[in-house]
């Protein structure tokens, strides 16, 4: 199985047949365990360890913690990013879509209002759980057409957050 994998700007073709995995063509040996004790997780790539924990995560988009940085993560596989594509982008580019809580939490500060513009990967709410920050940002561009957050707000994981349109 294929997957696309996108850090930030980076963009990471994944394939994982059997036993074997390749990164961007390059075959790599891959081993991922839970970390006894902890909601963590050690991955280890050519013999370079690195622990994850996930912070939050959504149908496609996962908040990873490495080293204590926060990394947006986008994964999916190669017959969506196919059907993407055909469509003219993100689902929310192409017919407009929502920002969940991936976790629950509470809201600490809104970054943006209704009838804002917002590009990919700009920051729309900030929301505090397991006593870290973690920035929920725009999945693509486009145009704030509601908002639901608040700031003092406890929110629900799963929760709408921000609602967006395609943009103009």
């Amino acid at each position: 199985m294929k997957y696309l994998v996108t850090i930030g700007e980076r963009r990471i073709e994944v394939e994982i047949a059997g036993e074997g995995v390749r990164v961007d063509g390059t075959p790599v040996t891959a081993h991922l365990g839970r970390i006894p004790g902890t909601p963590a997780v050690r991955l280890v790539l050519d013999d370079v360890p690195v622990e994850l924990a996930v912070e939050g995560r959504t149908a496609d988009q996962w908040q990873l913690v490495a080293a204590g940085t926060v990394h947006e993560v986008e994964v999916v596989d190669e017959r969506t990013a196919h059907i993407r594509s055909l469509a003219g982008g993100s689902g929310v580019q192409a017919a407009g879509g929502s920002v969940k809580a991936p976790m629950p939490g509470l809201v600490v500060r809104v970054l943006v209002e209704v009838g804002a513009t917002v590009e990919k990967g700009q920051g729309l709410v900030v929301l505090e759980a397991m006593k870290m920050e973690n920035e929920l940002r725009a999945p693509a561009d486009g145009i704030v057409t509601a908002l639901h957050a608040t700031t003092g707000a406890a929110v629900d994981k799963g929760a709408v957050l921000v609602e967006l349109g395609p943009p103009a």
